[in-house]
């Protein structure tokens, strides 16, 4: 049996060489440091995962380069009453196998979000009914008032029902359980791409849809996309020409990438922020040396750990400058982030040692932390660094840090102590990361579904609520603030920073980086 490295190695030479002969003028072979775990857009809220799928499958409101809310499968919509939505659906528009897209889909699609086994329930949780008008017109009822909802709907990649029943596939592929079906290895989408080679790890070949209903502002015909985690391969592989756009450039690379003579970095603040969650739920940890209690579920230990960690530090070393430290779960260009309220704590060793003894844990205690090693920029290191920061106030931490495809689903199953997560709100304002992130978890609804450290304080959740509806910007705002300022005196997670956006294309490519890291394929061109 060959050792996993070099399987590794041999998998991603042979796909560099795939990438080299599928080279042509109209093919754009793209390189990211991970995969999508699986071709079902309702299976992972992951980011890198939306954006593969969001080539094959459409949502009824889509976003422009700038993030603006336009019409996508539905052509227009309003609001009939405080609580009920009305869309019209776009005629004429058929999925890759020909079958007709009507309001039957839409109403299948809300149905298999809302339930077992889809990573996406908390953009349907204020759900109330989804019931089709005609074949062409559908109307969502929501619990309370919610104004955001078209925004929400970005995120929501419809399917076909028939395709779905014939291939088995009604529900989501569940990663938490390691279920699979049709879905994960095929597509049946109405979006610009269909996918037409996929090999889990190794590489997916997506081809331009002949039928697709829309204007496709690019050229590019066909798409590559590669993983290649190991950095330094990566970079190579774009100076040396096998690949003409990569993601994330290593921050050390970045200057070396623009030095040479084919290729640039496109840089921008990104809208994600990189943050790490505590068990707060369980009586015990499952992963430390302190038995009988969670030691997690006394803020000053939570406080203390925030204290601890010299944010600066890694900014300079780990990041090398490209990232902006925060004390919030989201940053600039959310609504609702105010720079007033994006203060640190200070970071203070003797304080945080401080907070440990009058704890109870003047000798600080063991506890292991989960963190990915191909997601973020440096997610591992960053850990490290973390990991060295708890040691000076005496917490011994057991990093385990492995690939995406083991790490989420783990996490996911709130199988953990200590870990680390990224989320770029998709509506672009607070109350996806209120709803989302912070409020107590419900799996019935969604709320709360990736709180996975299960931080809960009754006053926030009635807050996010109330947000979810209010209409009044002035009164909206001021219950943001409330609800932050809940979440930052609980200490119910540790914001660490926003992370620069970094892409390296070849100079033959015309692409824009949106600030949620998307890459729809569509906007590609070739020189």
């Amino acid at each position: 049996m060959k050792h996993p490295k070099t399987t590794l190695s041999a998998l991603t030479a042979a796909a560099l060489l795939a990438l080299g002969a599928a080279a042509s003028a109209q093919t754009a072979r793209i390189a990211n440091q991970g995969d999508a775990l699986s071709l079902d857009p309702h299976s992972l809220n992951e980011s890198l995962q939306l954006t593969i799928t969001g080539n094959a499958y459409e949502p009824l409101v889509d976003l422009d380069p700038k993030l603006n809310v336009v019409p996508g499968l539905a052509t227009s919509w309003k609001q009939t009453s405080d609580t009920v939505w009305r869309f019209e659906l776009r005629k004429g528009v058929k999925f890759h196998d020909g079958t007709p897209f009507t309001a039957d889909d839409v109403v299948f699609t809300m149905g298999r979000v809302a339930g077992e086994g889809s990573d996406m329930k908390a953009y349907v949780n204020d759900f109330k009914e989804v019931r089709k008008i005609d074949s062409h017109t559908i109307e969502i009822e929501t619990k309370t008032p919610l104004a955001i909802l078209p925004q929400i709907l970005t995120q929501v990649m419809v399917m076909s029902k028939k395709w779905c029943e014939e291939n088995k596939a009604e529900r989501p592929v569940d990663r938490r359980k390691g279920v699979e079906n049709t879905a994960s290895f095929k597509t049946n989408g109405t979006g610009p791409f269909h996918v037409r080679e996929r090999q889990p790890n190794v590489r997916t070949v997506f081809v331009r849809n002949p039928n697709y209903w829309g204007k496709v502002p690019g050229n590019v015909q066909e798409v590559v996309f590669t993983p290649i985690a190991a950095p330094a391969t990566r970079v190579a592989a774009l100076l040396s020409g096998q690949v003409d756009v990569m993601e994330p450039v290593p921050v050390q690379d970045i200057d070396r990438v623009n030095k040479n003579a084919g290729t640039r970095v496109l840089t921008g603040p990104e809208l994600r922020t990189i943050f790490l969650g505590m068990d707060q739920k369980r009586d015990e940890l499952l992963f430390s040396s302190v038995k009988g209690k969670n030691p997690f579920k006394d803020v000053r230990v939570r406080k203390a750990f925030y204290q601890a960690i010299d944010i600066a530090g890694i900014h300079k070393t780990v990041m090398r400058g490209a990232s902006r430290p925060t004390a919030l779960m989201i940053g600039p260009g959310n609504n609702g982030w105010t720079d007033a309220q994006d203060k640190r704590l200070p970071y203070d060793t003797e304080a945080a040692k401080k907070l440990l003894a009058d704890a109870g844990y003047p000798n600080g205690f063991e506890v292991t932390m989960n963190c990915p090693n191909d997601r973020y920029v440096n997610d591992a290191q960053i850990c490290q660094a973390v990991a060295a920061n708890l040691a000076r106030i005496g917490v011994k931490i057991n990093l385990q840090a492995e690939t995406k495809g083991t790490y989420f689903p783990k996490i996911l199953r709130r199988d953990t102590s200590f870990y680390m997560l990224g989320w770029t709100p998709s509506t672009y304002d607070a109350h996806n990361a209120l709803n989302a992130l912070m409020r107590c978890p419900d799996d019935k609804t969604g709320a709360g579904q990736f709180n996975l450290g299960s931080y809960c304080n009754p006053k926030l959740d009635e807050l996010t609520v109330k947000i979810g509806s209010e209409t009044d910007k002035a009164k909206r705002d001021a219950m943001i603030k409330e609800a932050f300022q809940i979440h930052i005196d609980d200490v119910g997670h540790l914001p660490l920073h926003q992370q620069t956006l970094a892409w390296g294309v070849s100079k033959k490519v015309e692409i824009s980086p949106r600030a949620d890291n998307y890459m729809p394929f569509k906007w590609i061109s070739i020189k």
